[in-house]
């Protein structure tokens, strides 16, 4: 019982950092009916900014902000050149390789940067585990959850008390009614790819202590926040947080009860499962188009 309940909380951590990641696909989907395939690439950038930040000295707590707003604009610069263009034309696939693309030009410079191998990040907090319901916790993957949990709940106060996010769900409930109330739904866009990108270089400065830090650790962890969000339901946010916690579980206890070589299994047979019988998610909603 006591490996369970360690590996149920190494799970929920897990599961966390997959559902920071998976919210950013929400973000961009609920205002423009797209996705940033390169958010992985952003919580890699995020934690490499970071580590630099760090080893140039600076605390890491005051990094934070920093990489917060290199984020961002890294956010912003791939809605600018890779998927405003495809909007305009109403390109179905345009927005998606050019994603792919500048995600795959990101990992390249990462490399060129940083280099091939993978560097350790310096845990802010104290190594030493911490002893809850008769299970090791790290101290790391409580800030984690806690990290990921305030990150998701402050865009939604800001959505819901602000002028700006206000105009955010307008955009997301009927984006040509929204222009036409005067919203500047393409700068809500860009906004939104902005949020997107700086919660995914969050979470990569929240993870980065607790495994090694490389130009490749953004691709695995952008293909199963893909699958969480497809599994929560693109337009749930309680969803996501349940659906990365679903996954995130799945892959410790499988991990260690079965085999590591089969620890991803579980989460792909449900996402199967999951488009085959309620393809919007098992929280989602299916959107209806007016035509």
């Amino acid at each position: 019982m006591q490996i369970f309940t360690q590996l149920v909380f190494s799970g929920i951590a897990l599961g966390m950092i997959y559902a920071v990641i998976a919210f950013g696909y929400q973000l961009t989907f609920a205002t423009s009916d797209t996705l940033n395939f390169g958010q992985g690439d952003a919580l890699m950038l995020g934690a490499l900014v970071g580590l630099t930040l760090v080893g140039l000295g600076l605390n890491y707590w005051l990094m934070i902000p920093l990489v917060c707003v290199f984020g961002a604009l890294q956010g912003a610069l791939v809605e600018r050149i890779g998927v405003r263009p495809a909007i305009k034309i109403k390109s179905e696939f345009g927005w998606i390789m050019s994603t792919i693309a500048l995600g795959i030009i990101f990992k390249n410079v990462a490399e060129n940067v940083w280099g091939r191998d993978d560097l350790r990040f310096p845990s802010p907090l104290p190594e030493s585990p911490l002893h809850l319901l008769g299970a090791n916790v790290l101290p790391m993957e409580i800030l984690v959850v806690v990290g990921a949990v305030g990150m998701m709940l402050a865009v939604e106060v800001f959505n819901r008390k602000s002028i700006y996010g206000k105009a955010v769900v307008a955009t997301f409930n009927d984006r040509d009614a929204a222009k036409l109330m005067g919203i500047n739904t393409g700068l809500v866009i860009t906004f939104s790819y902005a949020l997107s990108s700086l919660s995914a270089a969050f979470a990569g400065v929240l993870i980065a202590p607790l495994t090694l830090t490389g130009a490749t650790m953004g691709a695995v962890l952008g293909l199963k926040a893909f699958a969480v969000a497809i599994i929560g339901g693109l337009t749930s946010g309680m969803g996501i947080i349940l659906g990365g916690i679903i996954l995130g579980v799945a892959e410790t206890t499988t991990g260690f009860y079965l085999s590591t070589g089969y620890k991803d299994v579980p989460g792909l047979v449900l996402l199967l499962i999951v488009l085959a019988v309620k393809p919007a998610g098992l929280f989602g909603k299916t959107a209806i188009k007016k035509v």
